[in-house]
């Protein structure tokens, strides 16, 4: 395996604080491999801390991290998403997405404290977490109808791939995670499929 098939991720959700002036930053730390997990995740933070002022997120996804983003959600402009992706950029990681909830406390800090402030907690939680090495990979998603399923099931079995998702009503469709290094090998197999298709 090349080495640059590896890339740097957290295994396990983590979390942080930060408290400056009356207000609390809470930082939670997420392994993620779509935006919309990320964003998914946000929601249900907004839902749990309902009463907070601010939910700020950043991601970056992909071995090459080339899939990102940085939200400030109300604050002034840099001041918070950028800190976030900055210390996840700082670890190396990918795959990560970092949730900063913030209740203020009354005191404006101004925009180097805001900085300080989601940096610190962003840090925090990322010091806790569990850094993991990946395997770069694509996710193909892959229809065929039921007749096939053996034909499919076998070529994952021989490649050592597990379904990320998988549905059998009607059409049958699988989701799969495919290293980079076998993708070539994994279409040479499917084409051998008849009446299968790659979404």
């Amino acid at each position: 395996m090349e080495e640059f098939d590896k890339y740097k991720s957290i295994g396990t959700p983590a979390e942080g604080i930060y408290k400056e002036s009356g207000s609390r930053f809470l930082a939670f730390a997420y392994p993620v491999e779509t935006e919309e997990e990320a964003k998914a995740l946000l929601q249900e933070k907004r839902k749990e801390y309902y009463d907070a002022r601010h939910h700020c997120l950043a991601f970056r996804i992909g071995y090459k991290g080339d899939v990102w983003r940085a939200s400030d959600d109300g604050e002034p402009s840099g001041s918070a998403g950028k800190p976030i992706l900055g210390q996840i950029d700082s670890a190396g990681l990918s795959d990560v997405a970092v949730i900063v909830v913030r209740y203020f406390g009354g005191v404006k800090l101004g925009i180097p404290g805001l900085v300080r402030a989601y940096k610190t907690a962003t840090a925090d939680a990322l010091s806790k977490a569990e850094v993991i090495t990946k395997t770069a990979a694509k996710h193909f998603e892959v229809e065929f109808d039921y007749l096939q399923m053996n034909a499919v099931m076998k070529v994952l079995k021989g490649m050592d791939i597990a379904p990320v998702k998988q549905e059998f009503a009607g059409n049958c469709s699988l989701t799969v995670r495919v290293r980079l290094s076998q993708e070539a090998f994994f279409k040479e197999k499917l084409e051998n499929i008849a009446n299968l298709k790659e979404v």
